[in-house]
Protein backbone atom coordinates (compact mmCIF):
# COMPACT_ATOMS: atom_id res chain seq x y z
CA UNK A 1 0.00 0.00 0.00
CA UNK A 2 1.30 3.45 -0.89
CA UNK A 3 0.16 7.05 -0.58
CA UNK A 4 -1.50 7.90 -3.92
CA UNK A 5 0.88 9.78 -6.21
CA UNK A 6 3.89 9.41 -3.91
CA UNK A 7 7.23 7.80 -4.75
CA UNK A 8 8.83 5.56 -2.12
CA UNK A 9 12.59 5.54 -1.49
CA UNK A 10 15.24 5.04 1.19
CA UNK A 11 18.12 7.25 2.30
CA UNK A 12 21.20 6.35 4.33
CA UNK A 13 21.50 8.84 7.20
CA UNK A 14 24.35 8.16 9.59
CA UNK A 15 24.01 4.61 10.90
CA UNK A 16 20.43 4.02 9.70
CA UNK A 17 18.39 3.97 6.53
CA UNK A 18 15.25 6.10 6.57
CA UNK A 19 12.35 5.03 4.37
CA UNK A 20 10.13 7.77 3.02
CA UNK A 21 7.58 8.70 0.38
CA UNK A 22 7.59 12.03 -1.41
CA UNK A 23 5.62 14.09 -3.90
CA UNK A 24 4.84 17.65 -4.87
CA UNK A 25 6.67 20.90 -5.38
CA UNK A 26 6.99 24.05 -3.33
CA UNK A 27 8.13 24.66 0.26
CA UNK A 28 9.34 21.50 2.02
CA UNK A 29 7.08 19.79 4.56
CA UNK A 30 8.09 16.76 6.64
CA UNK A 31 5.34 14.49 8.00
CA UNK A 32 6.07 12.08 10.87
CA UNK A 33 3.78 9.27 12.02
CA UNK A 34 3.00 7.81 15.42
CA UNK A 35 2.65 4.45 17.20
CA UNK A 36 1.96 1.77 16.05
CA UNK A 37 1.80 3.05 12.48
CA UNK A 38 3.95 4.15 9.53
CA UNK A 39 4.04 7.06 7.10
CA UNK A 40 0.88 5.61 5.53
CA UNK A 41 -1.17 7.35 8.22
CA UNK A 42 -0.89 10.51 6.08
CA UNK A 43 -2.47 8.90 2.99
CA UNK A 44 -5.68 10.96 3.19
CA UNK A 45 -4.07 14.38 3.66
CA UNK A 46 -0.63 14.16 2.02
CA UNK A 47 -1.82 14.20 -1.63
CA UNK A 48 -3.71 17.45 -1.05
CA UNK A 49 -0.75 18.98 0.76
CA UNK A 50 1.49 17.99 -2.16
CA UNK A 51 -0.39 20.47 -4.35
CA UNK A 52 1.30 23.27 -2.39
CA UNK A 53 4.34 21.66 -0.79
CA UNK A 54 7.15 19.23 -1.41
CA UNK A 55 5.89 16.62 1.02
CA UNK A 56 8.20 14.04 2.61
CA UNK A 57 6.37 11.42 4.70
CA UNK A 58 8.99 9.36 6.52
CA UNK A 59 9.11 6.23 8.65
CA UNK A 60 10.76 6.86 12.01
CA UNK A 61 13.71 4.67 12.90
CA UNK A 62 12.32 1.44 14.30
CA UNK A 63 9.09 1.66 12.31
CA UNK A 64 7.86 0.74 8.86
CA UNK A 65 10.68 0.15 6.40
CA UNK A 66 13.29 2.23 8.23
CA UNK A 67 16.22 0.60 10.04
CA UNK A 68 15.55 -1.04 13.39
CA UNK A 69 18.77 -1.07 15.41
CA UNK A 70 18.86 -3.11 18.59
CA UNK A 71 18.33 -1.18 21.78
CA UNK A 72 21.18 -0.18 24.06
CA UNK A 73 21.33 0.04 27.88
CA UNK A 74 20.55 3.76 28.09
CA UNK A 75 18.07 3.62 25.16
CA UNK A 76 19.98 6.39 23.37
CA UNK A 77 19.46 4.76 19.97
CA UNK A 78 15.76 5.52 20.33
CA UNK A 79 16.06 8.87 22.04
CA UNK A 80 13.92 11.48 20.35
CA UNK A 81 17.18 13.37 19.80
CA UNK A 82 18.54 10.51 17.68
CA UNK A 83 15.25 10.08 15.85
CA UNK A 84 15.07 13.82 15.15
CA UNK A 85 18.65 13.81 13.88
CA UNK A 86 17.69 11.08 11.39
CA UNK A 87 14.92 13.19 9.94
CA UNK A 88 16.94 16.41 9.79
CA UNK A 89 19.64 14.43 8.02
CA UNK A 90 17.10 13.05 5.56
CA UNK A 91 15.75 16.50 4.74
CA UNK A 92 19.26 17.88 4.37
CA UNK A 93 20.21 15.07 2.00
CA UNK A 94 17.13 15.91 -0.06
CA UNK A 95 18.29 19.53 -0.27
CA UNK A 96 16.09 21.05 2.42
CA UNK A 97 17.98 22.85 5.17
CA UNK A 98 14.86 24.57 6.53
CA UNK A 99 11.35 23.13 6.47
CA UNK A 100 8.04 22.75 8.24
CA UNK A 101 7.40 19.57 10.21
CA UNK A 102 4.13 18.05 11.39
CA UNK A 103 4.13 15.00 13.62
CA UNK A 104 1.46 12.81 15.14
CA UNK A 105 1.87 10.94 18.43
CA UNK A 106 5.48 9.63 18.62
CA UNK A 107 6.29 11.63 15.52
CA UNK A 108 5.10 14.77 17.30
CA UNK A 109 7.49 14.03 20.17
CA UNK A 110 10.31 13.64 17.66
CA UNK A 111 9.26 16.90 16.02
CA UNK A 112 9.18 18.69 19.40
CA UNK A 113 12.75 17.59 20.12
CA UNK A 114 13.74 18.52 16.57
CA UNK A 115 12.52 22.08 17.05
CA UNK A 116 14.54 22.36 20.27
CA UNK A 117 17.74 20.82 18.90
CA UNK A 118 17.57 22.24 15.36
CA UNK A 119 15.82 25.62 15.56
CA UNK A 120 17.51 26.80 12.37
CA UNK A 121 15.99 23.88 10.47
CA UNK A 122 12.40 24.00 11.74
CA UNK A 123 10.41 26.84 10.22
CA UNK A 124 7.04 25.75 11.60
CA UNK A 125 6.00 22.93 13.90
CA UNK A 126 2.76 20.98 14.12
CA UNK A 127 2.14 18.53 16.97
CA UNK A 128 -0.95 16.32 16.70
CA UNK A 129 -2.71 14.87 19.74
CA UNK A 130 0.01 15.11 22.34
CA UNK A 131 1.08 17.17 25.29
CA UNK A 132 4.81 17.28 26.10
CA UNK A 133 6.38 14.12 27.48
CA UNK A 134 7.82 15.88 30.53
CA UNK A 135 4.42 17.29 31.48
CA UNK A 136 2.83 13.85 31.30
CA UNK A 137 5.43 12.05 33.41
CA UNK A 138 5.59 14.83 35.99
CA UNK A 139 1.80 14.96 36.38
CA UNK A 140 0.80 11.29 36.43
CA UNK A 141 -2.60 10.55 37.90
CA UNK A 142 -5.02 7.65 37.76
CA UNK A 143 -6.87 8.98 34.71
CA UNK A 144 -3.68 9.30 32.66
CA UNK A 145 -2.37 5.91 33.82
CA UNK A 146 -5.63 4.24 32.83
CA UNK A 147 -5.87 5.90 29.41
CA UNK A 148 -2.15 5.59 28.61
CA UNK A 149 -1.45 2.25 30.30
CA UNK A 150 0.80 1.32 27.39
CA UNK A 151 3.34 3.97 28.43
CA UNK A 152 4.04 1.91 31.55
CA UNK A 153 3.71 -1.51 29.91
CA UNK A 154 6.04 -0.87 26.99
CA UNK A 155 8.87 0.46 29.17
CA UNK A 156 9.16 -2.78 31.17
CA UNK A 157 12.64 -4.35 30.84
CA UNK A 158 13.97 -7.79 29.95
CA UNK A 159 11.78 -8.40 26.93
CA UNK A 160 8.49 -8.60 28.84
CA UNK A 161 6.36 -6.48 26.47
CA UNK A 162 8.14 -7.85 23.41
CA UNK A 163 7.23 -11.41 24.36
CA UNK A 164 3.65 -10.59 25.26
CA UNK A 165 2.97 -8.51 22.15
CA UNK A 166 4.84 -11.02 19.99
CA UNK A 167 2.37 -13.74 20.97
CA UNK A 168 -0.26 -12.06 18.77
CA UNK A 169 0.97 -8.75 17.27
CA UNK A 170 -1.92 -8.47 14.81
CA UNK A 171 -4.50 -8.61 17.62
CA UNK A 172 -2.51 -6.15 19.73
CA UNK A 173 -2.22 -3.61 16.91
CA UNK A 174 -5.90 -3.88 15.97
CA UNK A 175 -6.92 -3.50 19.60
CA UNK A 176 -4.79 -0.36 19.96
CA UNK A 177 -6.39 1.15 16.86
CA UNK A 178 -9.87 0.25 18.12
CA UNK A 179 -9.34 1.61 21.62
CA UNK A 180 -7.82 4.91 20.54
CA UNK A 181 -10.28 5.66 17.72
CA UNK A 182 -13.55 7.48 18.33
CA UNK A 183 -15.00 6.68 14.89
CA UNK A 184 -15.52 3.01 14.10
CA UNK A 185 -14.11 1.92 10.75
CA UNK A 186 -12.30 5.19 10.10
CA UNK A 187 -9.08 3.29 9.41
CA UNK A 188 -9.83 1.04 6.45
CA UNK A 189 -8.84 -2.63 6.46
CA UNK A 190 -6.17 -2.22 3.77
CA UNK A 191 -4.35 0.30 5.96
CA UNK A 192 -4.78 -1.80 9.11
CA UNK A 193 -3.33 -4.79 7.29
CA UNK A 194 -0.34 -2.71 6.15
CA UNK A 195 0.28 -1.46 9.68
CA UNK A 196 0.00 -5.00 11.02
CA UNK A 197 2.45 -6.41 8.49
CA UNK A 198 5.05 -3.79 9.44
CA UNK A 199 4.45 -4.10 13.18
CA UNK A 200 4.61 -7.92 13.27
CA UNK A 201 8.38 -7.89 12.65
CA UNK A 202 9.99 -8.77 16.04
CA UNK A 203 12.57 -6.06 15.39
CA UNK A 204 9.77 -3.51 15.03
CA UNK A 205 8.11 -4.64 18.26
CA UNK A 206 11.43 -4.32 20.09
CA UNK A 207 12.15 -0.94 18.51
CA UNK A 208 8.78 0.48 19.48
CA UNK A 209 9.31 -0.65 23.08
CA UNK A 210 12.73 1.03 23.02
CA UNK A 211 11.04 4.20 21.75
CA UNK A 212 8.88 4.25 24.90
CA UNK A 213 11.76 3.21 27.18
CA UNK A 214 13.72 6.16 25.87
CA UNK A 215 10.77 8.45 26.59
CA UNK A 216 10.81 7.40 30.24
CA UNK A 217 14.57 7.81 30.65
CA UNK A 218 16.98 9.61 28.34
CA UNK A 219 14.28 11.75 26.73
CA UNK A 220 13.25 13.02 30.15
CA UNK A 221 16.87 13.95 30.87
CA UNK A 222 16.98 15.97 27.66
CA UNK A 223 13.57 17.54 28.32
CA UNK A 224 14.46 18.53 31.88
CA UNK A 225 17.69 20.11 30.65
CA UNK A 226 15.51 22.31 28.41
CA UNK A 227 12.92 23.11 31.09
CA UNK A 228 11.72 26.70 30.75
CA UNK A 229 13.00 27.08 27.21
CA UNK A 230 10.23 28.07 24.81
CA UNK A 231 10.04 26.90 21.22
CA UNK A 232 10.73 29.85 18.95
CA UNK A 233 8.91 28.73 15.80
CA UNK A 234 5.15 29.08 15.21
CA UNK A 235 3.59 25.95 16.70
CA UNK A 236 0.30 24.33 15.79
CA UNK A 237 -1.28 22.19 18.50
CA UNK A 238 -4.10 20.03 17.10
CA UNK A 239 -5.92 17.32 19.01
CA UNK A 240 -8.94 15.07 18.81
CA UNK A 241 -11.79 16.46 20.91
CA UNK A 242 -13.16 12.93 21.40
CA UNK A 243 -9.87 11.37 22.47
CA UNK A 244 -8.03 11.05 25.78
CA UNK A 245 -5.96 14.20 25.29
CA UNK A 246 -9.04 16.31 24.80
CA UNK A 247 -10.78 14.63 27.72
CA UNK A 248 -7.92 14.85 30.22
CA UNK A 249 -6.05 18.06 29.42
CA UNK A 250 -6.32 21.69 28.43
CA UNK A 251 -3.97 20.85 25.58
CA UNK A 252 -3.48 24.33 24.13
CA UNK A 253 -2.85 25.92 27.52
CA UNK A 254 -0.26 23.30 28.46
CA UNK A 255 1.64 23.92 25.23
CA UNK A 256 1.77 27.68 25.93
CA UNK A 257 4.25 26.87 28.70
CA UNK A 258 6.50 25.21 26.08
CA UNK A 259 6.14 27.41 22.97
CA UNK A 260 6.05 31.16 22.44
CA UNK A 261 3.63 31.19 19.50
CA UNK A 262 0.84 28.60 19.77
CA UNK A 263 -2.13 28.07 17.47
CA UNK A 264 -4.57 25.63 19.10
CA UNK A 265 -7.27 23.69 17.24
CA UNK A 266 -9.41 20.59 17.62
CA UNK A 267 -11.26 18.24 15.30
CA UNK A 268 -14.15 15.94 16.28
CA UNK A 269 -12.07 12.76 16.33
CA UNK A 270 -10.24 10.41 18.62
CA UNK A 271 -6.48 9.97 18.65
CA UNK A 272 -5.99 9.25 14.94
CA UNK A 273 -7.03 12.70 13.75
CA UNK A 274 -5.61 12.48 10.21
CA UNK A 275 -7.53 9.27 9.55
CA UNK A 276 -10.69 9.87 11.56
CA UNK A 277 -11.23 13.42 10.27
CA UNK A 278 -8.92 13.95 7.29
CA UNK A 279 -10.90 16.89 5.91
CA UNK A 280 -10.86 18.72 9.23
CA UNK A 281 -7.20 17.94 9.83
CA UNK A 282 -6.28 19.11 6.33
CA UNK A 283 -8.20 22.38 6.77
CA UNK A 284 -6.33 23.14 9.99
CA UNK A 285 -2.95 22.27 8.47
CA UNK A 286 -3.53 24.33 5.34
CA UNK A 287 -4.57 27.36 7.43
CA UNK A 288 -1.42 27.09 9.56
CA UNK A 289 1.23 26.25 7.01
CA UNK A 290 2.72 29.11 4.94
Amino acid sequence: MTIPGFRRDRMRVGDVEVAYASAGAGPPLLLLHGYPQTHLMWRHVAPALARRFTVVAADLRGYGESSKPAGDPDHARYAKRAMADDQVGLMGALGFERFAVVGHDRGARVAHRMALDHPAAVERLGVLDIVPTRHLFENVDQAFAAAYYHWFFLIQPDGLPERMIGADPDWFLREILRRWSAIDGAIEEEAVAAYSAAFADPAAIHASCEDYRAAASIDLEHDRADAGRLLECPTLVLWGARGAMGRLYDVGEIWRAYAADVTAATVPAGHFVAEEDPAGTLAVLEAFLP
